[in-house]
């Protein structure tokens, strides 16, 4: 049994509510609400921001139902969303699903590597933008720009630099052999894999799209 992820009419309710907060309107993709709703409903990002352009355009008669009723009353609608919660698990939903498989992807993005290191997928995503901006040498504690990531994300310097030295050893122009974290090895791989190849440009585009989710 996995939790049904399809999207479901009172999802529109906990959208709207997140598009009514201020400021009023659509929200950053990746800004930590729509993130934060993205793992309630386990509905990627992407989707619901697709979703919430439509409530902004009042695209079909069902979202403009739902604005008639809700939109100029905002307490209606938190008393709705409030009950709603409620009702997923029977007032309990951590304990309903507790055990339950549920099909999970870019969820992981968001969540530590490993026990041992508080980075996730998403915060090396910006490391590894950053190192292609630096060069080996200025990987270090003491470059402002390494400060500058790290207090934003709200880790260690010397988290970034670690992870860097990681991505150093998948680097093939610099082949590395010397020892790092294990508990960083696979997962800066698997970030290389993804973006190491591929446009500086995509990649700096899109770590744009994900720092939001740190502005908070």
């Amino acid at each position: 049994m996995a939790k049904n992820s399809k999207w479901q009419d009172e999802y529109w309710l906990l959208l709207m509510q997140l598009y009514l907060q201020n400021p009023i309107g659509i929200k950053p993709m990746y800004s930590k609400a729509m993130v934060d709703l993205s793992m309630e409903l386990h509905i990627a990002p992407n989707v619901l921001f697709n979703k919430m352009c439509q409530i902004a355009n009042l695209e079909t008669p069902r979202i403009e139902h739902f604005w008639e009723v809700y939109g100029q009353n905002p307490r209606k609608l938190k008393r709705a969303v409030n009950l709603l919660r409620e009702m997923w698990g029977f007032n309990n939903a951590l304990e309903f699903y507790n055990g339950v498989e549920t099909n999970e992807s870019f969820e992981k993005d968001f969540r530590p590597v490993a026990d041992t290191t508080p980075l996730t997928p998403v915060m090396l995503t910006l490391i590894l933008d950053l190192y292609f901006r630096l060069t080996p040498i200025t990987m270090v504690v003491e470059t402002p720009e390494v400060q500058e990531l790290a207090k934003d994300m709200k880790v260690k310097p010397q988290d970034v630099v670690e992870a860097m030295a990681t991505f150093q050893h998948c680097d093939p122009y610099l082949n590395r052999k010397d020892v790092v974290r294990d508990d960083l090895v696979q997962a800066c791989q698997q970030i290389w894999r993804r973006y190491g190849n591929a446009n500086p440009e995509d990649l700096a585009s899109f770590a744009e799209q994900l720092k939001e989710y740190f502005k908070h």
